[in-house]
């Protein structure tokens, strides 16, 4: 399944930069995380928990963050697992200025879905992706004001 989007925040990429890669943050604002546990460098143990239609799983697992260009891009790899299915995916997240206060936060990728997850099918499985974007990018700009 193919994930990609953009979102506008009003900030500079060095302030977003700076809050995606600290997990005391990422775990404040991903929709669904219950604890993200750091285990090696940029590599954390996440147990979240997701509604999905009339499906509800708990999910266990890996998020590393590789590749990272300072203040510009990064890759995040995720390995989450559950008795409704596992996710496996590539997100590359890419920051670019668009204008003097404002970031553009491109991210693409892929997501191989398995189990009850799969079956649902991608476009059911899409408009999770989306509403779960929109939910973690309106997250950061509140703790963005916040801070």
């Amino acid at each position: 399944m193919k994930i990609n989007g953009k979102y506008d925040i009003n900030a500079s990429s060095d302030v977003i930069w700076k809050m995606i890669l600290d997990p005391e943050v990422l775990e404040k604002i991903t929709p669904g995380i219950k604890s993200l546990e750091t285990t090696d460098t940029d590599t954390y143990k996440a147990v979240s928990e997701v509604k999905i239609g009339p499906v509800k799983g708990a999910f266990n697992g890996n998020l590393s963050i590789k590749d990272k260009k300072e203040k510009e891009s990064c890759l995040l790899v995720i390995d989450q697992k559950s008795k409704i299915g596992n996710v496996v995916a590539e997100i590359g997240i890419k920051l670019a200025p668009s204008e003097e206060t404002n970031t553009e936060i491109q991210y693409t990728g892929e997501a191989k879905l398995s189990g009850k997850l799969a079956v649902m099918g991608q476009r059911i499985m899409s408009g999770v992706v989306s509403t779960l974007s929109k939910q973690f990018f309106k997250a950061l700009e509140k703790e963005i004001e916040n801070k």
